[in-house]
């Protein structure tokens, strides 16, 4: 464990202790009730189990939580209330509807180009309407979207880009860790600083718990860098859970940056962690910034003091006209899980192919059904996964997934060089995803996450491209690879219980 880690872990013992210490002395105290406690554990349990089966939630997920309850009944039913409803996570959606309603003077402008995509492909536009409807963004006409196959081409790029800002630069990374990539961002940014530009960068406050300190944190404040950590770790609460997975660079409203990619050496090669490290992103220039750099406004806006004063949203004329784009980021206070439904509906209206990039494959019944069906209607339906693992538990978890899906006739193929951490889907030469979404319950389901749609953009060959240059140096997994029999019957039946806590 590291000294990161280690630290953090002794700042919150207090909080942690304090908590432990008002259920035991709550427990104490109902001791002396627990007769007529018992009755009326048992009741609620019935209504809660009543109340469990009725939610909208996937079925992998009520089952685990059905085991627990039926097993602990109380218990159980405290621990969903604390950490398994998503309206629990009703003060960060309370923070971000005010500061939505804030910015609506200066989007209410927005132009919508949906109308132009039905009329090419009826059943493409469908999906674009249903995604605007859920995510309340918009479908743009892509002016120019650049494919980065590694990090290493990305971080190139980011710098010529960071060194001509003239007005502000925003950064929001799950992962921030002190290195080349990390510093020679932050090198550029000092002096953009100087120069007068407005810098500022929000890090997941857990997802970089290993990788930086809060010395480290202070440090860039005092250059002069306004930084803030998301979500910090106080309590044992929900919101532990609902981490901002979210990657994106916005330079002046003219350039952004998203993909899978985080800032740490092993994102660009520098680092060998787990063989190659392949990870993608793409850079975007025209209109469709517009929308990152309303997320990132809309997030700093609402969970930090120091906000963004003046907030402008200036549409322009796009140069070019590279098909559309739809970017969007979801959340798990949302009634719908865009990217979840997103992928149900790529794979329902898929005829020749679909093809997707994943480092963890964990899903929830509906999307497997849809895998399932899309394959067996003789579609052909790809998902690339890691060789090697970064985390053994979620890596074997994965696996338990490989049966069924093989079955139906879909392939799976495991990048050997190394980690595969890109996120990506293609379908049919027309449709494409590429964003920070994995195909696993936390990022579907329970993370703030972001993603951009296209359709007919020149981004879509490329990325074709690298799934194929992927796929051959990768190995075909088949069911004779598979490993049957009572035990592992069993063992893959309490992973996939335990999945949606992966």
């Amino acid at each position: 464990m590291s000294k990161k880690i280690v630290l953090r872990i002794i700042g919150l013992l207090p909080a942690v202790f304090l908590q432990i210490l008002w259920f035991i002395l709550l427990l104490t105290f109902l001791s002396n009730y627990i007769e007529l406690l018992s009755v009326i554990v048992t009741i609620l349990s019935f209504f809660f189990v009543l109340y469990l089966i009725s939610a909208r939630e996937e079925t992998s997920y009520k089952i685990m939580w059905l085991l627990i309850t039926l097993t602990l009944p109380f218990v159980g039913a405290v621990l969903y209330l604390l950490w398994g409803r998503k309206s629990s996570s009703h003060k960060m959606k309370k923070k971000l509807d005010t500061t939505h309603k804030e910015l609506l003077s200066a989007t209410d402008k927005a132009y919508s180009a949906i109308d132009e995509i039905y009329e090419e492909d009826k059943r493409v536009g469908q999906i674009f309407h249903v995604l605007e409807k859920v995510s309340g963004f918009p479908t743009i006409q892509n002016e120019n979207a650049k494919y980065y196959p590694v990090g290493e081409d990305m971080l190139k790029d980011m710098l010529v880009d960071l060194e001509n800002a003239k007005e502000y630069i925003y950064l929001e990374y799950f992962i921030v860790e002190a290195g080349q990539f990390w510093d020679s961002l932050v090198e550029v940014m000092i002096r953009k600083l100087k120069e007068g530009v407005d810098v500022r960068v929000m890090y997941d406050d857990i997802g970089s718990i290993a990788t930086y300190s809060r010395e480290e944190l202070e440090h860039l404040i005092k250059s002069g860098i306004r930084c803030i950590p998301f979500n910090p770790a106080k309590f044992l609460t929900m919101q532990l859970n609902n981490r901002d997975h979210r990657k994106i660079m916005v330079i002046d409203g003219e350039i952004a940056y998203s993909g899978g990619i985080n800032i740490a050496d092993e994102y660009i090669n520098e680092k060998d962690r787990f063989g190659h490290w392949k990870d993608i992103g793409f850079r975007l220039t025209g209109n469709a910034v517009l929308s990152y750099q309303y997320m990132f406004v809309e997030f700093w806006n609402a969970f930090s003091e120091d906000k963004i004063a003046k907030v402008e949203f200036i549409e322009k004329q796009n140069k070019t006209h590279d098909g559309y784009i739809l970017p969007y980021y979801d959340a798990p206070f949302f009634e719908q899980a865009c990217s979840n439904n997103l992928y149900i509906q790529m794979l329902n209206a898929a005829e020749d192919y679909i093809w997707f990039y994943t480092p963890y494959l964990i899903l929830g019944d509906s999307l497997t059904d849809a895998f399932v069906a899309a394959a067996q209607r003789g579609v052909d339906v790809r998902i690339v996964v890691p060789g090697i693992p970064d985390k053994e538990l979620v890596y074997r978890i994965t696996r338990s997934y490989y049966g069924p899906l093989l079955e139906a006739g879909v392939k799976i193929y495991e990048y050997t060089p190394g980690f595969l951490h890109a996120k990506a889907c293609i379908c049919d030469d027309k449709l494409a995803t590429i964003g920070t979404v994995n195909l696993d319950y936390r990022s579907l389901f329970l993370h703030f996450e972001c993603n951009s749609l296209f359709y007919k953009a020149s981004i879509i060959d490329v990325l074709k491209e690298d799934f194929e240059d992927t796929i051959s140096k990768s190995k075909e997994r088949t069911l004779a690879d598979q490993k049957t029999g009572f035990i592992h019957f069993m063992i893959n039946g309490l992973l996939r219980i335990i999945s949606p806590l992966c």
